[in-house]
């Protein structure tokens, strides 16, 4: 099952200052992308659940929350931050 990945203003707009402010824009882009072409493919499965029905997910270096609703067939992704690793 597809889903149709939303993501809310919110969450674009941090994606763009995430984006704006990176050294490694690429990355940061490509990061992005994984998370759209995982959610899409399989939005209900991808992540670890967290409360009130929230899930989260990594693809380095960024980090997602969002809601799957699977009556309609979409995620929508809510909040987005850079993390770093080790």
């Amino acid at each position: 099952m597809r889903f149709e990945v939303v993501w809310l203003p919110g969450a674009e707009g941090e994606l763009t200052e995430l984006w704006l402010n990176a050294t490694d824009r690429d990355r940061v882009a490509q990061a992005a992308q994984r998370i759209d072409e995982r959610l899409e493919r399989n939005a209900n499965i991808e992540g670890e659940s967290r409360p009130d029905g929230r899930r989260v997910l990594f693809a380095t270096p960024l980090g997602v929350i969002f809601r799957v609703w699977p009556d309609q067939r979409r995620v929508f992704v809510n909040h987005v931050w850079r993390f770093r690793t080790r």
